[in-house]
């Protein structure tokens, strides 16, 4: 009797389990529909997840913004309006390529910049080091290293 309620109990744990699932992504009854709205959203970040396109996520919001796309399509809207609503909506920052503008100018070329800095900062770091290794030690130079060398060799301590 123990074994049966317990069974029962299990059974309808993974039942009630199941239910409180998501709901599967509804996906348009058009393939052409589909195939178009996953072409934009591959080209679209989830702002969500921010390292994956909105055809890639799973997050409440992709799935939201995959369904807005579908409606869009479906109203005749064409590629480039969909994506300036987007854009207009949430910032360059949904797209994977943003343009080149006064605004993004340091998001494109602020790595060159910092690759270039530190290329000149190492040039010049090797030049110094390469200069002061090249320079001949003068007469006194070489007394007080003979200097240090005979009280080192006399068992007295340098520092």
């Amino acid at each position: 009797m123990m074994s049966r309620a317990f069974i029962f109990l299990i059974c309808s744990l993974f039942v009630f389990s199941a239910a409180q699932g998501k709901e599967a992504t509804l996906m348009a009854e058009d393939p052409v529909v589909e195939a178009r709205m996953l072409d934009l959203a591959k080209n679209l970040r989830c702002l969500v997840c921010q390292n994956q396109s909105l055809a890639g996520s799973d997050s409440d919001f992709a799935n939201d913004l995959r369904r807005e796309m579908r409606d869009m399509i479906d109203r005749g809207m064409s590629d480039q309006e969909i994506i300036e609503f987007m854009v207009e909506r949430f910032g360059d920052f949904i797209l994977f390529n943003p343009p080149v503008k006064l605004t993004t100018v340091l998001l494109w070329f602020g790595p060159l910049l910092l690759l270039a800095i530190g290329a000149i900062t190492l040039i010049r770091v090797l030049r110094r080091r390469r200069q002061l290794s090249e320079k001949p030690l003068s007469d006194d130079d070489h007394r007080r290293a003979a200097a240090l060398l005979k009280n080192e060799k006399d068992g007295e301590s340098i520092v």
